[in-house]
């Protein structure tokens, strides 16, 4: 086991000590439960950091472990995936982890007549291309995790909220990926609401009645508060 893992640390594109001479910003501090996260530069490529090493030991060996090697996990099954998602996680140290960038501007700094039909419907391809790799993301509501990227498609981030559908209740699946797909159905209903049809109108209203019984808000009931988000707008390519 640990000369397996010696092999992997070997095989990464950089460790922790390289992030002292790479160019990195800080993007946000987080609070007590949530991650110091900075975007690095190494080699030509860009990263996204999320350490929690500076946090209380109590989080750093229960919670902190537990949502990146689960964020960890899910770009793994992301792999190949053609749509904007990260392709490349791995592990710096016990309690950080390095997350290839996914360049662009998040949707609330993107101008409305921007976001288009097209756009949306390729949200929601996205979406289901996701739910076809038995994941589902659940944090989709919102703007903060959504980007579009520099050549104007979509972009989905930050699968520390992800859950592996494989061997779930199908029912207990099939509302999860409903809570994923009502996330841009509320994209469609606030953006553009003229083009939304009555297909889609319904699938929402039934969505948001599945959503009152639906009890997770961020990390396990956490909502998060975003100081600085990852894709602000000094950082856009």
């Amino acid at each position: 086991m640990g000369l397996t893992f010696l092999r992997m640390k070997e095989n990464q594109p950089f460790t922790k000590k390289d992030l002292e001479t790479a160019k990195v910003s800080l993007l946000r501090d987080g609070r007590w439960g949530n991650a110091c996260v900075s975007v690095a530069e190494i080699g030509g490529r860009r990263w996204t950091i999320k350490d929690f090493s500076t946090r209380h030991w109590l989080v750093r060996n229960t919670f902190a472990r537990f949502v990146l090697r689960r964020e960890l996990k899910a770009v793994r099954k992301l792999k190949g995936m053609k749509s904007g998602v990260p392709q490349e996680a791995f592990m710096l140290d016990a309690c950080t982890l390095a997350v290839e960038y996914v360049p662009g501007r998040v949707l609330s700094r993107v101008p409305k007549e921007e976001i288009t039909p097209e756009f949306l419907r390729q949200c929601e391809d996205l979406i289901h291309e996701l739910h076809s790799r038995d994941l589902v993301h659940l944090d989709t509501r919102g703007t903060g995790n959504w980007v579009m990227r520099p050549d104007g498609t979509p972009g989905l981030i930050d699968f520390q909220a992800s859950v592996h559908t494989s061997g779930l209740p199908k029912k207990l699946r099939s509302f999860m990926e409903d809570m994923d797909i009502g996330g841009v159905y509320k994209k469609w209903a606030k953006f553009c609401p003229e083009a939304m049809d009555k297909e889609r109108q319904a699938e929402y209203d039934r969505i948001n009645k599945l959503r009152k019984l639906w009890v997770v808000r961020g990390y396990f009931g956490i909502k998060k508060k975003h100081t600085k988000h990852i894709h602000g707008k000094d950082i856009v390519d």
